[in-house]
């Protein structure tokens, strides 16, 4: 901090000492100036009472005559030519008296100040950005050339292409008559209300728009339609200031080229509006079906609306409604500046719009606007719907169409059940490759059905205690330590008690780990988490693949039992790092992503893995979860959570009241997670029985026709993993804990299922 307020006081006195200079050489000039402008005025005022001129022999005598008595003034021309020495009756440049401080003010130091920043922009600095900036200046006279923009495209693991992004760019250039004057006032009202009047730039929009970005306010435009055809056209997306600058400059020369109308035409000509549609008439065609010319107010007022951003707007996107309230903005803005009247867009407003159906290829559309999203975080939104990228995704369209029909068909079996709603997500835990993401049961339904399940936040209900029991054997606990299925009570300081049950209603008595979590018992969960703390748990979670989780003290001990939100695509990362025996790997559903040129801009060659628990302990939890003899008190031996011929780790989970309901499994090689449950939250049928009905026949088909025909893949014990025989079964152990459990076997003890406090 010192050094910083050090460089800021040297930067002060240096534009102090320039201010002083320029001042010292203006009044310089300004004294020769004055005395010689006053020698000029003596002269030729007194050349005629003074002189009188003859010429001889190429010689010129001059003859003074009597100075009158009343003259003027004969003004002094001395002035002191040696500029160093040069000093002003000013304060700051009087010389200072022995042992007395010069009394200068601060709005004199001030001003010497400002006039040290002001020349130095324009003297200095100003001329040196311009030179560097106007080296790499493309020429505005290219917008008159045609440039084909590149279709981005997405394909599967196998090159099967998922969906392209403005495949086609079905432009068809119009001249401005060709363009019904409703369009181009929406144009001109929503994007730039002061084209005419502008040299290519608004200065006022930008400041507005500053102001409102440093505010923390919702950005607004500040480029007028100059700047956005230059932006488009000749200059990359990147947002910096000195693109900006290059932007002005490029808007102010390009206005010096062309008029105001071939702006506007090439503006409407050349701009995107959404999927294949370059350009108004190509616009007209793809979503309404008629020429530009034929477009009623109604009509372009929307179609003026989407070049902004026409993904959002677009009505063919995810939030296909979005585009009624951008027209609403239009016609209102069109009334504010006289170009309609309030009942022309009270008209407008009413007539229904019918857009033509997409004509491009989408599949696993879920999944594709997954991809879409983290491209244009990366890549910025330019680059995808512009750049020409060509994108290889992992993901397996044959896996993806069969998951997409059992989802279908389950949930529409399901009726009964009252859930009107399905997901799954099929991963390779290995590394982190999506093979097939279904978000909902029907993408293109009217009613959210492009509502992507596998990336919302739903609650996990008891999938998550896996992490609080990996937590625990991390803690002490092993797979045989016993733990009370009985009625408890917690009581904090200004909230109700807390009271746990379980999923059936009854207690069991005495219980090991194994048994707990293989019937997801609560109770056990709760007195678990109570034993090794809240934020110890939550701590795993997030290292395990968490990530919309906030601090420990934002929760209690229900966090066990699936009361806080999660998104199915982190549980895969969770329950994926058990699969590979306590390494995390992160989703990521690209494999390879070249530009049109063919540059490869990333490639999935390896998978980056961090190990987050110890192997010792994955293997504990994987082998509860797929040990099929410690779940039959709930599940019963012959459940859809088994698979024939393959050990399966599995987990259920359903929320209170029914709202969500969950299976995720895993082997080595694949990972399944489904949900069910309805879109508006609200409860299924109390009928619902976790890990025997909802999820869980969807997860089973699933996960069987991905293991169907291949090999059973098991979990070898780690070296440092025991087995002896405990409470009836040989358990395993972390070596050094296998005598810290009694291994007798254990008393069940169960009792009423009413809790007594």
């Amino acid at each position: 901090m010192v050094f910083i307020t050090g460089l800021l006081v040297i930067l002060i006195k240096i534009l102090i000492t320039i201010g002083d200079s320029v001042i010292r050489v203006l009044t310089f000039f300004l004294k020769i100036i004055k005395s010689s402008f006053g020698f000029f005025v003596y002269f030729f005022q007194n050349l005629k009472q003074r002189t009188t001129v003859l010429k001889k022999r190429s010689e010129v005598i001059i003859y003074k005559t009597k100075r009158p008595k009343t003259s003027i003034p004969r003004p002094s021309i001395a002035f002191n030519l040696s500029f160093p020495k040069l000093r002003l009756n000013l304060p700051i440049f009087r010389k200072r008296k022995r042992g007395r401080k010069p009394n200068i003010s601060f709005f004199f130091k001030l001003k010497y100040l400002l006039a040290g920043i002001l020349i130095s922009f324009f003297l200095v600095f100003l001329p040196l950005i311009s030179i560097i900036i106007f080296q790499t200046l493309p020429s505005p006279r290219e917008l008159i050339y045609q440039e084909v923009a590149q279709t981005t495209k997405i394909y599967d693991r196998n090159g099967k292409l998922l969906y392209q992004i403005y495949a086609n760019q079905n432009r068809t250039l119009i001249t401005l008559s060709e363009i019904p004057i409703n369009l181009k006032n929406a144009t001109i009202a929503i994007e730039d209300k002061n084209f005419y009047s502008t040299p290519g730039f608004d200065i006022f929009a930008i400041l507005r728009s500053a102001m409102a970005d440093l505010s923390g306010e919702p950005l607004q435009g500040g480029s007028t339609i100059t700047q956005q055809l230059i932006k488009t056209r000749l200059l990359s997306p990147e947002r910096t200031i000195e693109r900006k600058v290059k932007e002005i400059i490029l808007a102010v020369w390009a206005e010096r080229i062309y008029s105001k109308n071939q702006i506007l035409e090439m503006y409407l000509n050349q701009v995107p509006y959404g999927g294949t549609a370059w350009g108004i008439e190509a616009a007209a065609q793809t979503y309404f079906g008629k020429n530009a010319k034929d477009l009623d107010l109604a009509e372009s007022a929307f179609l003026a609306g989407l070049p902004q951003s026409p993904s959002i707007y677009s009505p063919y996107g995810e939030r296909p409604l979005l585009w009624k309230t951008r027209q609403r903005e239009v016609l209102r803005r069109m009334i504010d500046l006289g170009f309609i009247t309030k009942d022309q867009a009270q008209k407008a407003d009413r007539e229904k719009l019918s857009f033509l159906p997409p004509q491009h290829i989408l599949h696993a559309p879920h999944f594709v606007m997954y991809v879409k999203d983290l491209l244009i975080k990366k890549y910025g939104i330019n680059m995808v719907e512009r750049g020409g990228l060509n994108v290889i995704t992992s993901l397996d369209l044959e896996k993806q169409r069969t998951a997409e029909k059992m989802v279908k068909e389950e949930v529409e079996a399901g009726v009964g059940l009252n859930f009107t709603n399905g997901a799954a997500l099929i991963t390779n835990p290995k590394n982190g490759d999506v093979l097939a993401m279904v978000g909902g049961k029907d993408y293109f339904n009217d009613t959210s059905g492009n509502f992507n399940v596998t990336t919302a936040l739903r609650q996990p209900g008891s999938t998550i205690k896996a992490v609080t029991y990996t937590a625990a054997l991390m803690n002490g606990f092993t797979a045989a330590t016993v733990i009370a299925d009985t009625p408890v009570r917690f009581d904090s300081p200004g909230a109700p008690p807390y009271i746990p049950v379980n999923y059936d209603g009854r207690f069991h008595g005495n219980l090991s780990l194994r048994e707990s979590l293989g019937n997801s018992i609560n109770v056990s969960a709760v007195k678990t988490l109570n034993k090794i703390g809240v934020p110890t748990m939550m701590d795993l979670a997030k290292r395990m693949g968490i990530t919309s989780w906030g601090s420990p003290d934002q929760y209690g001990l229900a966090i066990t039992l699936g009361a806080v939100e999660v998104k199915m695509t982190d549980m895969a990362v969770v329950f994926g790092t058990l699969a590979n025996q306590g390494e995390r790997v992160d989703l990521n559903p690209v494999l390879k992503i070249t530009d049109y040129k063919g540059n490869t801009l990333e490639e999935k060659i390896s998978t980056p893995a961090r190990r987050v628990i110890p192997k010792e302990i994955a293997f504990i939890i994987a082998n509860i979860l797929s040990d099929n003899r410690a779940r039959a008190i709930e599940f019963g031996l012959n459940s859809p959570l088994v698979i024939p011929g393959h050990n399966v780790s599995v987990k259920t989970g359903t929320t209170d009241n029914k709202r969500d309901n969950w299976t995720i499994g895993f082997t080595p090689s694949y990972l399944t997670a489904v949900w069910v449950g309805n879109n508006d939250n609200s409860p299924m049928n109390p009928t619902l029985a976790s890990g025997i009905t909802g999820a869980a026949p969807i997860w089973n088909k699933i996960m069987s026709n991905l293991l169907a025909g291949k090999p059973n893949e098991g979990y070898q014990p780690p070296e440092n993993i025991v087995q002896k025989p405990c409470q009836g079964r040989n358990e395993y152990f972390v070596r050094g804990t296998e005598s810290s459990a009694p291994c007798r076997p254990i008393s069940r003890n169960e009792i009423s299922p009413t809790p007594r406090p």
